[in-house]
């Protein structure tokens, strides 16, 4: 593929500085790059010197964390003005919230005899690439595999770090709609993120995407890596039952992890595809 709109550096859970990240696009035959990192813009910067320098086109991304329907949900941003007002300070109240949230799965881990989780995690998360954002779970995890808690990361998030286990502490994060209401004032385009990864019943999946519709998304991620080709299927009707615009990528990483860079399942060709809305504009860069 030569689109990837999804996809995390070090500057939140990835495990590639952003210009490194690039270079890896590059290499796999990306051509058009979001980068799309948790709740931050820090990378975009590093990530664009390293697309001009290689004759790609860098959009600007974000993947932003909300609350709807008592899950933690994300939406993806696109071509956004990175100065807009609401964008920053969105951004600032996650940046303390992730803190706070990084705290207290340390508190967390150490009632349970494992001690110096924060920190551990800081140390991770400085080996890949300092970054001023708070360590998340993979950090977390890789700290507790270091230390010998577990064996490896699957054990650490199974045991200590999934959903609704003890080192997934529940952030108050702001609601789908203020989310969505933040993104398009700083006219981005926006998407909603790998809808099948919500544990939800099927009416509840339709009930996200039309709640999404109504609160001004404009197009919903069908292909996230290599999931099932089943899945694709579905989130392609309801694509075309609410018109929203679609948009793929690999949600990579880290090499060796969930998928590659530039890598994920085929889109059905009928379904209008959000990154032709794109050009080598000045305004789609940082």
């Amino acid at each position: 593929m030569n689109v990837d709109l999804h996809c995390h550096s070090t500057a939140s859970d990835g495990a590639l500085a952003p210009s490194a990240l690039v270079a890896r696009a590059f290499e796999h035959g990306v051509r058009v790059l979001a980068l799309t990192d948790h709740d931050t813009i820090e990378g975009l910067e590093e990530a664009r010197t390293a697309a001009h320098a290689l004759d790609m086109q860098l959009i600007n991304g974000i993947e932003l964390s909300c609350a709807w329907g008592g899950a933690t949900i994300h939406i993806l941003g696109y071509g956004f003005d990175v100065d807009a007002p609401p964008l920053r300070e969105a951004i600032e109240q996650l940046h303390s919230g992730r803190w706070l949230r990084a705290e207290e799965i340390g508190r967390k881990l150490a009632m349970k005899g494992m001690p110096g989780a924060l920190e551990g995690a800081r140390a991770v998360q400085r080996a890949l690439g300092d970054s001023g954002n708070a360590p998340a779970r993979p950090h977390f995890a890789d700290f507790l595999v270091n230390e010998g808690f577990v064996k490896d990361r699957a054990e650490a998030f199974r045991k200590w770090l999934g959903a609704g286990k003890l080192g997934d502490v529940k952030q108050h994060w702001p609601t789908l709609e203020d989310t969505v209401a933040t993104l398009r004032a700083a006219n981005a385009w926006v998407s909603l993120a790998h809808p099948w990864h919500y544990d939800f019943t099927r009416s509840k999946r339709r009930k996200l995407v039309a709640d999404f519709l109504q609160a001004g998304g404009q197009a919903i991620e069908v292909v996230n890596g290599l999931q099932p080709a089943d899945q694709v299927g579905s989130l392609a009707i309801l694509a075309r039952e609410f018109g929203l615009l679609v948009t793929a990528g690999s949600d990579f990483h880290a090499p060796g992890a969930w998928s590659e860079i530039g890598v994920y399942r085929p889109l059905p060709e009928d379904l209008p595809l959000l990154w032709r809305r794109f050009t080598h504009d000045p305004s789609t860069a940082v």
